[in-house]
């Protein structure tokens, strides 16, 4: 196994991220997770996993590259046509048939993929029933892909793939970036979230999750599917990216495969009913009652912590202190400051999922482990208090129950069931033979089903890769527009001094550290009789000039290079290449190149002044 393969330094390595800056990549797929890491690394020059873990412990700044470079934000407006324009005629005017309608874009990178459901729904419903009814909510685990989105400005060739008339329709343009319209921006909310770790927003009619499930692995893409089943409403739909397919998984029915738009499976949700309060929306309480209510909270054989809408424990019950070890003196603290809030179970989540919900949270099978290595087994109940008609919470009610021995039995239970099955197994060996048939045929089943997986898993691995080729071109895009600007400058900069150079009386020459011709002027032609490929990138010293007294010239030459002055001149008589007789005034300067010290020399010829 070579130093860039998944191994335990990998896995080390994710773990590292994990506990010290909450990047929690152990649900992605190894393979491209591996090949993502490695390229941040061949971009800092690390070599093994092990180097990289020291060099974020002395870079702190680079967590952020990494999760840049991890996260392929890869979209653009309308991807795949055929199925939007699917999505457009057959889930559209279904999900638009009620009052409100409710979208999440889940995995929205920059936005390009929101903006196109807000343009999808406009067409369909006019602006004004758009701007009334609809709420698009879109997240992304980047934080800086979510600012771009936010601002939803795109350089032209981002919006290139929209027909003219829908940009013009629904973008303006503001010096070389196109940005979508701000009234209609509004009903768009942008938002951080994981998938595999927050709560989903729920009571949806349109779930878009595109090339997002891709990326992670087979467990995680299991428990992200259950969460986006909870957020959808009896009759919502998924829309999924054209890699991903739903195999296994009987939370949703096909109604478009091709296009990879499904529909919830299940019956219609059940809610609570709220409580009945009095017509003036309160509760009134006697004295007495509210002590008998006090015994019976006390007395109630489950574990009870009760909550107000801050988080501060308003009451615990007997059994909770005996429990838990909390005290009369932990009443009237935050929840957040006893240890409760996190052990057995961390609370602070569930019960924000709790009072967002509005309906009760449960969690069976909670495992408590003491010091001497038993095992407890909870099941904990958070429930939301309503008071008022309205039923908006006012604090939390937690129930811990003992299922301990529940839990035993049902072990035990499972191990006899166990024992049974393989007595059964025992009694049916008899009748292997005239089976074997069906279990070939069965096993051929399977094979085909795993194959079919496998096929799956593969092109999903070839769209994560395609994906990885277009977030790399698009960045060497931006670097090719980023030289050629430079190259342009560069040319304008280089005709500008030749045009001056060229404009110069005097022959100007300027050679580098070495006494190599850097450049040579038109007046220096004239002046020698050599032309400028005949003597650029030659030691000026050994250029035919005809007869030029070389030792004077090598002096001033010398001290402006060696700093020694910053202007010498110099009076020199030569014979140039044409026999010309010559008397030269030269002007020597020094002049940096690249970090070293050249000089440039004007030589300028002189003529004797008229007898008067």
């Amino acid at each position: 196994m070579t130093s860039l393969e998944p191994g335990p330094s990998f896995e080390a390595l994710l773990q590292y991220m994990r506990q010290t800056r909450g990047f929690d990549f152990t649900s992605y797929k190894r393979a491209t997770l591996c090949r993502r890491v490695a390229k941040r690394m061949g971009e800092v020059q690390v070599l093994t996993f092990e180097d990289y873990m020291d060099y974020l412990e002395v870079h702190t700044d680079e967590f952020a590259q990494l999760f840049d470079t991890v996260l392929i934000n890869v979209t653009s407006f309308f991807r795949d046509p055929e199925a939007w324009a699917t999505l457009a005629s057959e889930v559209i005017p279904a999900i638009t048939e009620g009052e409100a309608v409710r979208i999440w874009s889940a995995g929205c990178s920059s936005g390009e993929e929101a903006y196109t459901l807000a343009i999808v729904l406009v067409e369909a419903l006019g602006e004004a029933d758009f701007r009334e009814r609809v709420k698009i909510y879109a997240t992304d685990i980047d934080e800086g892909a979510l600012s771009v989105a936010r601002q939803g400005a795109y350089p032209s060739r981002v919006t290139e793939a929209l027909d003219p008339e829908l940009r013009e329709k629904y973008f303006d343009a503001v010096d070389s970036r196109f940005v979508f319209r701000s009234d209609l921006r509004r009903s768009i909310i942008f938002g951080r979230h994981d998938l595999t770790v927050d709560a989903p927003i729920s009571r949806l009619d349109l779930l878009v999750c595109r090339n997002t499930l891709m990326y992670l692995n087979a467990e995680a893409q299991h428990g992200v599917l259950e969460r986006l089943n909870f957020a959808l409403s009896p009759d919502g739909y998924l829309f999924l990216g054209r890699a991903e397919m739903l195999l296994t998984h009987g939370l949703f029915n096909p109604l478009d495969v091709k296009s990879r738009i499904f529909r919830r499976a299940g019956g219609t949700e059940v809610r609570a009913r709220p409580p009945r309060t009095d017509p003036k929306g309160g509760v009134v309480v006697t004295n007495g009652i509210r002590q008998l209510r006090e015994f019976a909270f006390d007395a109630m054989p489950v574990a009870l912590i009760l909550l107000n809408l801050d988080g501060t424990v308003v009451s615990v019950n007997d059994h909770a202190r005996a429990m838990f070890g909390v005290h009369s003196r932990d009443v009237g603290r935050p929840l957040q400051d006893l240890e409760l809030s996190y052990r057995p179970i961390e609370l602070r989540s569930r019960i924000e999922q709790a009072y967002t919900e509005r309906r009760m949270v449960q969690v069976r099978s909670v495992e408590r482990l003491f010091p001497n290595g038993q095992a407890q087994y909870l099941d904990v109940v958070i429930q939301p208090l309503p008071v008022n008609g309205e039923g908006n919470p006012v604090g939390v009610l937690i129930g811990y129950t003992d299922v301990t021995a529940f839990t035993v039995l049902q072990g035990e239970l499972k191990r006899s069931s166990q024992e049974l099955e393989m007595a059964y197994e025992e009694l049916q060996a008899a009748n292997e033979e005239l089976e074997t048939s069906n279990e070939e045929l069965q096993a051929t089943v399977e094979e085909l089903e795993t194959t079919n997986e496998e096929l799956q898993s593969a092109n999903e691995e070839l769209e994560t890769m395609n994906e990885e080729l277009q977030a790399t071109n698009e960045e060497l895009e931006t670097t090719n527009e980023e030289l050629r600007s430079r190259g342009n400058e560069l040319d304008k900069t280089n005709s500008f001094l030749v045009s001056i150079l060229a404009s110069e009386p005097a022959a100007v020459i300027a050679i580098d550290s070495q006494l190599r011709v850097q450049s040579w002027n038109s007046a220096a032609v004239e002046l020698w009789g050599l032309r400028p490929e005949e003597v650029v990138g030659k030691a000026l010293m050994d250029l035919d000039f005809g007869m030029l007294p070389a030792e004077g010239l090598l002096k001033i030459i010398h001290a402006c290079r060696d700093g020694q002055s910053a202007r010498e001149e110099l009076v020199l008589e030569a014979v140039n290449r044409r026999g010309r007789h010559l008397r030269i005034r030269v002007i020597a300067s020094p002049l940096v190149i690249e970090g070293s010290t050249g000089v440039i020399l004007s030589m300028q010829e002189l003529t004797d002044d008229p007898q008067p």
